[in-house]
């Protein structure tokens, strides 16, 4: 992936707000950590632990905090500003704009459109993509074997990776990323025993995600019962995530790989679902709570609470047990020595 960016570029990627020391007039051609960059390379400082190694890294530009006091080298620029981090997402967005550009819209050959569908003149369908009847596909990229089932929905600027599955009467919002693999709408699982076996109940509802969600790789989000399955506006779900039936998911929220939420449960605002989390069905977690990860939810969590462990509890506590979950073999022996020392006055108490 070879590229190449003016210090100027730069400027007008992160803004003019930025302040300069020191100088560097060749393309920037490579991006790397501070430890391991080369003449030639940008890097950033984004996590405060990593600020000695600015001093000896080799980069020629560096994307700094303000507050950073240090000094440049010969031949190396320190751009610096409010958000490094976010400054290198947004070069980072512009490297993927210059190296994946959006595909020409257009219906590749091998692609099988219904003919009740609607197509966007506008949308890219790759290769063996199948569009079945009724969808209305916006100004969208389908990338190959995309599956669009029966009266799905597909807004524009919507960007769909290979093999993605997204199942029949489902939306997807504007701007949304669904990742290679997904699958929105498969069935949610929901059997009645009866009559000496687990009878299917069927899943007549739908998946809806609103603007802006980002969806994992090989995640799966299961339609209603019935009704629907939501995630809202801006919510950003990581790999292989399983989101049951009937799930509420609010705005803005984060749900990190291989969480598992229950049936019917539903997230408030800007909840924080770290990995391996698994959540009960039918509960409410608050707007702003943080679930650590591995924890078992198996009550409803309060607004802005932050809980972890097994079982659920909050995160303070969890901590407190496990500082003195450490101290348990010395106090073992302590205890172990009270309780001869008080054996042998015993004993010789009583043969006095």
């Amino acid at each position: 992936m070879a590229f190449a960016y003016t210090p100027q570029r730069i400027l007008q990627i992160v803004g003019e707000t930025a302040d300069c020391v020191g100088a560097y007039d060749d393309a920037i051609v490579g991006i790397s950590s501070l430890s391991e960059a080369i003449a030639g390379d940008l890097s950033f400082l984004g996590n405060p632990k990593y600020r000695p190694e600015v001093e000896a890294s080799k980069a020629s530009v560096l994307l700094l905090p303000k507050d950073y006091e240090g000094s440049p080298k010969q031949g190396q620029l320190f751009i610096k500003l409010e958000n490094p981090s976010f400054a290198l997402a947004l070069i980072c967005r512009d490297i993927e704009n210059t190296l994946n550009p959006k595909p020409e819209p257009g219906i590749h050959a091998s692609a099988v459109v219904h003919p009740d569908a609607v197509v966007s003149p506008l949308a890219s369908v790759g290769p063996l993509c199948v569009i079945g009847q009724g969808a209305k596909i916006g100004a969208a990229v389908l990338e190959a074997h995309v599956s669009v089932g029966r009266y799905a929905r597909i807004a524009d600027d919507a960007y769909l990776f290979p093999r993605v599955v997204v199942a029949d009467y489902c939306e997807i919002g504007l701007r949304n990323r669904l990742q290679a693999g997904c699958v929105i709408g498969s069935d949610g699982y929901g059997y009645e025993f009866h009559e000496g076996a687990h009878q299917r109940v069927p899943q007549i509802g739908k998946v809806v995600l609103e603007e802006d969600v980002d969806i994992g790789a090989n995640s799966t989000l299961d339609r209603a019962r019935f009704g629907s399955t939501i995630i809202g506006t801006g919510t950003k779900v990581d790999n292989q995530v399983q989101i049951a039936h009937n799930v509420r998911v609010g705005k803005g929220c984060l749900i990190v790989a291989q969480v598992g939420i229950s049936g019917s449960t539903e997230l408030g605002d800007g909840v924080v679902v770290a990995g391996q989390a698994g959540i009960a069905g039918h509960l409410k977690i608050g707007s702003g709570a943080m679930i650590a990860g591995g924890t078992a939810v198996t009550s409803s969590i309060d607004p802005k609470a932050k809980v972890r462990g097994y079982p659920v509890m909050p995160m303070m506590q969890f901590n407190r047990i496990a500082i003195l979950q450490r101290k348990l073999p010395e106090l073992f022996k302590r205890f172990d020595q009270v309780e001869k020392t008080v054996e042998a006055l015993t004993t010789n108490g009583t043969s006095e």
